[in-house]
């Protein structure tokens, strides 16, 4: 299987692009920190990941995200090589995240916009909004009556099971 989670800030503006027969795609940066600290100067380092999106996860990036805005990613590793121009004879090789789902994360405060809405490669709408209702006052508490007996509702739909035996797991 090959997925990859990131959640980490942009390093630069994602730039929008489109190749010759109009398919979008963008590419960016992504700084990941590391979990632990450098044990002698106390900081915590960083990976620099690139990832492309392509289509509409592309425009979503490149109209929702700027650098420093922490993003979540969900895609697949790709590896690429490539000949240098300038020296024939070297390949470059490169590892990408192929992007698939986009999401946002954290509070204003910290780049995002803290309602976990998303963009997924699948869904061609506008970016999910998960916008909540204002807290609703509490009903007064009315006394539970003090009776032993529990009601349960309308069980006619369900049937008794009267041995283990008949249970499929």
């Amino acid at each position: 299987m090959n997925k990859v989670i990131l959640v980490g800030r942009l390093t630069a503006d994602p730039e929008l692009r489109q190749t010759q027969s109009g398919v979008a795609s963008c590419r960016f940066t992504v700084a990941v920190d590391r979990r632990f600290a450098d044990k002698n100067t106390g900081e915590r380092q960083a990976d620099f990941i690139t990832c492309i999106a392509w289509r509409q996860t592309a425009e979503f990036v490149s109209r929702y995200f700027n650098k420093g805005k922490l993003i979540a990613i969900e895609g697949s590793l790709r590896n690429n090589n490539y000949q240098d121009r300038n020296h024939p004879d070297v390949t470059h090789y490169t590892m990408d995240v192929m992007v698939d789902n986009v999401e946002f994360v954290g509070g204003k405060n910290d780049g995002g916009n803290g309602n976990g809405g998303g963009y997924q490669n699948n869904n061609y709408g506008a970016p999910q909004n998960n916008f909540q209702a204002p807290p609703q006052q509490a009903a007064p508490q009315q006394p539970a009556p003090n009776n032993d007996s529990m009601s349960y509702g309308n069980l006619s739909d369900f049937e008794e099971i009267l041995s283990d035996g008949d249970v499929p797991f």
